[in-house]
């Protein structure tokens, strides 16, 4: 997915919560992988607070991300949400296929 050419690119820094929903042609399992990589542990450090099938969400530095994916079709849909991480949830998403 590509950044629309708009000012959201501009603003994504300045907001303090964020919604996206995109589709990628990744498997749900690769994706949570990647999800996993990019904001736990080996990431941004952030806690792994709740696991669940189709579902992530990651806490800390007075924030969180909360991910959910599923199959729709060949693709997966992926819903993420932020309060306090708008900037990484944007690059997260502008690297997914």
């Amino acid at each position: 997915m590509k950044a629309p050419p708009c000012a959201f690119n501009e603003i994504v820094g300045k907001i303090g919560a964020l919604t996206l929903e995109v589709r990628t042609p990744l498997p749900a399992e690769e994706l949570e992988a990647r999800l996993m990589a990019f904001f736990g542990a080996g990431g941004l450090g952030l806690d792994l607070e709740e696991e669940t099938a189709g579902r992530l969400r990651f806490g800390g530095g007075g924030g969180h991300v909360t991910a959910a994916f599923r199959p729709d079709g060949d693709r997966t849909l992926l819903r993420i949400s932020t309060s306090g991480w708008a900037e990484p949830v944007k690059r997260f998403v502008t690297g997914l296929p």
